[in-house]
């Protein structure tokens, strides 16, 4: 006989045991402090940017470091919402620059966007009036510069091959120009040196046109050359491209191989530019300008307008590019040791 009355629901769940009864308190429990801690991490998230942002170049304006600025510097304001504004403040190697920088405020709104001679200059300057590692806060890879070993038409080398044979033949008898001591040219040829066990003889010219209206005049038969500075010269047959001194290929001249594929295993040198901030940045905020800057760095216009000048994107995560400079500054630092070239 049916006894429930019409309307009436019939329920067979059972009263909650003291289990389930401790398990939803637990959950309640650890929702009202992920609730509660919400607010605490809006406020850890780095304020920025708030106010315009200065890109200090620290060499005067048309240099290849203002030229990437300026590539990068419009992208990057669309990017954060806020303007970014270049500045050139030139003098001493980048190193006057470099000093405003390391003593800034390390709130975001100063940057420096500088090339590789940041590290070679502990080295090269007797004394600096910053650390470079200490005194800046690592943001990020920029761009690399490639360099190519280019030789005149005259001189018998095809290849990496045919220069060490002949090198190796003929000790400190081989000439290489370089744009001056200490320059990146002369570093590159040293550390060719170095891997290969040979004796080149080095010719310093007083900077890079000098020393390229040497190398077209047959003065001396070789050098490391950037990319910009002897395309030209290579396609009117005045030039001959032996190999880049990158480590990988170019894209403007993917038949040229690289030096370490060449018979020197693990050489590589390329001029490349990074961004700095003041030291004692904190993280979470380096790490959301190293993201603007790679986020700049792969769009087309930009990839495009440094291309055009023989420059390549390159990014790196804020823990590649911190690990990279102690590493390039040992390595810089021993070859300009071994160079002997000093700035006082």
């Amino acid at each position: 006989m049916n006894t429930t009355t019409p309307g009436m629901v019939c329920s067979t769940r059972a009263t909650p045991g003291p289990r389930a009864t401790r398990a939803r308190r637990s959950i309640g429990a650890g929702l009202l402090a992920a609730a509660l801690a919400l607010p605490a991490l809006a406020l850890a998230q780095p304020q920025w940017p708030l106010k315009p942002v200065r890109m200090l170049v620290p060499w005067p304006p048309g240099g290849s470091n203002d030229i990437v600025a300026r590539a990068i510097a419009p992208r990057m304001s669309e990017t954060i919402g806020q303007q970014v504004v270049i500045e050139n403040r030139g003098g001493a190697a980048g190193t006057v620059g470099a000093e405003v920088v390391a003593r800034g405020e390390p709130d975001g709104h100063l940057l420096m966007l500088h090339s590789v001679t940041h590290v070679s200059n502990a080295t090269l300057y007797r004394k600096l009036p910053y650390d470079t590692l200490k005194d800046f806060t690592p943001v990020g890879m920029v761009s690399t510069q490639p360099t190519l070993l280019v030789v005149h038409p005259s001189f018998p080398v095809k290849s990496v091959k045919d220069l060490l044979a002949i090198a190796r033949a003929r000790p400190k008898e081989v000439f290489y120009g370089s744009a001056g001591n200490g320059s990146a040219p002369h570093l590159s040829m040293m550390l060719f040196s170095m891997v290969a066990k040979v004796e080149l003889v080095h010719v310093p010219y007083k900077g890079g046109g000098p020393a390229m209206a040497a190398l077209l005049g047959g003065e001396v038969p070789l050098m490391i050359a950037t990319v910009p500075s002897v395309m030209g010269q290579i396609k009117a047959g005045k030039l001959r491209a032996v190999a880049t001194a990158s480590s990988r290929r170019l894209q403007s001249l993917p038949d040229i191989p690289t030096i370490s594929e060449s018979g020197l295993p693990g050489y590589e040198m390329s001029p490349w530019m990074g961004m700095w901030a003041p030291r004692g940045m904190q993280r979470p905020l380096a790490e959301r300008i190293n993201g603007a800057l790679n986020k700049v760095l792969a769009m087309p216009d930009v990839r495009d307008a440094l291309l055009q000048q023989g420059l390549e994107p390159w990014a790196m995560s804020v823990d590649e590019f911190a690990k990279l400079l102690p590493r390039e500054l040992d390595r810089y630092a021993k070859l300009i040791t071994l160079s002997g070239a000093r700035v006082d």
